[in-house]
């Protein structure tokens, strides 16, 4: 039997759901005059969003303690995620940290896969337990028929950093340990993430060259690279636009509370040197986003280390974006560009 908060949940999912299900007009009567910033126009689908949530006064995450938001969080993402279908889904341990394995219909007799090790986002402090990003595995493994490995590391503040760090590379090291029994294609392995997620999958992609480990591919979604720095972008988007400037310091406060760890090149980036052999990436930004430029500087800097990049900008989206796979059109369609980039960075 469903319970009130479950059925106040499932109201505010049709609502928002059907909403954005309008015809494109009516969305654009609704969201109200065009948002323009930097040359940008902000998505209709995403202005009707972010209106709507202030109409309801939904409160941020980062407005209440950690265990309250990491809830809210969860329930936010389960809102714009949907119900995606995957043909297999399940759990275990690698080098003692928690996995989920997502396995896509079109890959399920196959005994060696194409796979994605992937990271989460949530600011090293959010999405533990696979709470935020189900939908999003889900929605990735099947449109790019690749073998999702979702690994839930530890969080801060209760594990700062390097503790997601060492985490993520000692599951990656053992998924190449164990190949064979996960039934993972060695010649087409990616790692991937978002935000912070898109942090740990660069930084495991470093280790992965230095360590000569296998690596074909890396997906980098609106990468957090600098901890120490300020960019345009930060200065531009910090506010109104779901990922904001108090977001950003209780992250970077969480995970690195010691200062002087801050200009580490495993979490900014942007002072890592690239070892000969890491993988080709594919780096996505959003438009509106505070962490556009770090991301876009850090695809730079592989391009000029030799390695092979692409970089595509979401010009009209917001920090987040890849959770939007149940709503709208603009969220499935920018996943759905993401995946088919996925797919074909790891065909053989």
């Amino acid at each position: 039997m469903s319970t009130l908060n479950e059925i106040q949940l499932g109201l505010k999912r049709a609502l928002l759901a059907g909403t954005l299900a309008l015809p494109q007009p009516v969305k654009e009567k609704l969201a109200g005059t065009p948002v323009v910033r930097d040359g940008q126009q902000l998505s209709t689908d995403v202005q009707l969003m972010l209106r709507l949530q202030k109409v309801a006064r939904e409160d941020p995450a980062e407005d209440f303690p950690i265990p309250q938001g990491r809830k809210r969080l969860t329930v936010q993402a389960g809102l714009v995620g949907g119900n995606q279908p995957v043909a297999s889904v399940a759990d275990s341990t690698l080098a003692g940290v928690p996995v989920r394995t997502y396995v896509p219909a079109s890959v399920l007799g196959q005994s060696a896969r194409a796979t994605l090790v992937f990271f989460h986002g949530g600011g090293f402090i959010y999405g533990g337990e696979h709470s935020t990003h189900d939908a999003a595995c889900r929605f990735l493994a099947e449109q790019a028929g690749v073998q999702v490995i979702s690994v839930d590391y530890r969080m801060a503040p209760e594990h700062p950093f390097p503790a997601a760090y060492d985490d993520c590379v000692a599951a990656y090291r053992a998924v190449v340990a164990h190949a064979e029994s996960l039934k993972v294609d060695l010649t087409r392995i990616a790692v991937g993430g978002d935000s912070a997620g898109g942090n740990l999958a660069a930084a495991t992609a470093l280790a992965a060259a230095s360590e000569g480990l296998p690596l074909t591919f890396q997906l980098l979604v609106y990468p957090l690279t600098d901890v120490v720095g300020t960019s345009e972008s930060r200065r531009m988007f910090d506010s109104g636009f779901f990922l904001t400037r108090k977001f950003i310091a209780l992250a970077e406060e969480s995970y690195t509370p010691v200062e002087a760890d801050r200009p580490d090149p495993r979490v900014t980036l942007l002072n890592a040197e690239i070892p000969q052999g890491t993988a080709p990436a594919y780096v996505v930004t959003a438009g509106f986003d505070p962490l556009r430029d770090e991301g876009e500087a850090y695809a730079e800097k592989l391009r000029a280390a030799g390695v092979d990049v692409r970089v595509h900008r979401e010009t009209g989206m917001i920090h987040g974006f890849l959770n939007m796979v149940g709503i709208g059109t603009d969220g499935p369609r920018a996943v759905g560009d993401i995946a088919d980039q996925l797919a074909a960075g790891l065909s053989s």
